[in-house]
């Protein structure tokens, strides 16, 4: 391994997550907010949920109550007055379901003199979920779709419409209450109807676009279910505000600010990748190689979200498939290093954030046995990764404002 550009990398890393922890975006949102005459109501859920709740909870002056749900292990603390869950993602589970019931129960029979202050973050398609059709046929529809290479505007075209709150019914729900949304993007151009599903924004998404997904990725679904399809969700509702705190593009701002600091020269490609894993992590590897030869220390810089097509039955994540994928590409004597992470600290269903690989790590996962070909198409990159101490580990970030590839050239 590269002991300078892994240095670096965790550097850039640390930093940039640092740089889009939503607590300052969540106090600037409420600064200038109107509490009226009824109740206070905080829900907040995805992956961000603690961390915004945690930053909601020093802003407000007035709270009648509040509900946190979050991803397993990313409560931190107590919040007085706010009661915090932990649930399953990226497949809802039972605990998924039981805190969004008591956060449903929290906003009804509210008045219009009454007020809900919704924190939303990525993952909330998953841990804020109460369905309409039986709970286990959710989790196998989630399963197929996440298998399927289906990107994240897709899924949660046909999530919304087998929920009770997706969609904008959350905001139903809540009504005649006020709610005051606060978002944190974790999806390529911020698409409000989009992230987690939309609980609180009407629904741009079709039942014709739905049904064509299906049919796409041949999802197997009940005959109830094929019935919700056909259901349209709101398109209109008139007791929401909501405001945009924080997205990819800020994350890519701030990496490249940080390789800035670092002497790297840096150069953002894109922040709305979109396409599979291991295509992007072969693209980014061939243009750091090619730059190689320019005598330059560079860094460059991809944000978005790729998609992972299971083909195998191994243990791993998109980044670190992105990353691992780039290995071969730059093996040789010029210093080249790729790493790729989730601003929220976990990368499929590991405890990993993502993956780092340098010029040698190709010929030590050759010398372990390992051949990354075979590794990609069962899907294991965190097995190999581990091998050669190429995992990035962050634990729970607080924040999740999708992924960030950076390629390092140390000319």
């Amino acid at each position: 391994m590269n002991q300078k550009l892994k240095k670096d990398i965790d550097y850039v890393v640390e930093n940039s997550i640092k740089a889009v922890l939503p607590d300052e975006a969540v106090t600037r949102a409420l600064k200038n907010f109107s509490y009226g005459d009824g109740k206070v109501i905080l829900v907040a859920a995805g992956k961000a949920a603690w961390q915004m709740a945690y930053a909601a909870k020093g802003v407000l002056k007035k709270l009648d109550g509040g509900i946190v749900i979050t991803k397993y292990d990313h409560v931190k603390d107590k919040i007085e007055g706010i009661e915090c869950y932990e649930a399953g993602h990226p497949v809802p589970d039972e605990n998924s379901f039981n805190a969004t019931k008591k956060a449903l129960n929290m906003v009804s029979n509210l008045s219009s003199n009454d007020t809900v202050v919704f924190l939303l973050s990525g993952g909330g398609s998953a841990l804020f979920e109460l369905p309409l059709i039986p709970g286990e046929e959710l989790q196998d529809i989630t399963k197929q779709l996440l298998a399927s290479g289906a990107d994240i505007v897709e899924i949660n075209t046909i999530r919304k419409r087998l929920s009770q709150v997706k969609g904008g019914r959350f905001a139903l729900a809540c009504a005649p209450a006020k709610v005051f949304s606060i978002v944190l993007s974790d999806i390529v151009g911020d698409p409000l109807d989009m992230i987690a599903s939309g609980p609180a924004y009407p629904d741009y998404s079709t039942c014709e676009e739905a049904k064509d997904i299906v049919r796409k990725y041949n999802i197997k679904l009940s005959k109830q279910a094929e019935e919700l399809i056909e259901k349209e969700t709101p398109k209109e509702l008139n007791n929401v505000e909501t405001h945009i705190t924080g997205s990819v593009r800020e994350l890519c701002r701030a990496a490249a600010s940080n390789c800035g600091k670092l002497g790297y020269k840096p150069i953002i490609l894109t922040d709305e990748l979109c396409c599979e894993a291991r295509e992007a992590g072969s693209f980014l590897a061939s243009i750091a190689k090619t730059k190689s030869k320019d005598n330059e220390k560079l860094a460059l810089i991809a944000g978005g979200e790729t998609v992972v097509h299971l083909t195998g039955q191994g243990k791993g994540g998109r980044n670190q498939e992105l990353a691992l994928s780039a290995a071969t590409v730059i093996s040789g004597n010029k210093p080249i290093a790729v790493a790729s992470i989730g601003s929220d600290g976990t990368d499929g269903p590991t405890d990993a954030a993502g993956g780092y690989v340098d010029n040698e790590t190709y010929l030590e996962l050759c010398d372990k046995g390992i051949n990354i070909h075979d590794v990609l198409m069962n899907n294991d990159a965190y097995n190999a990764l581990k091998a050669v101490n190429g995992l990035i580990i962050t634990g729970a970030t607080g924040t999740n404002v999708n992924d960030v590839a950076v390629a390092l050239i140390d000319n």
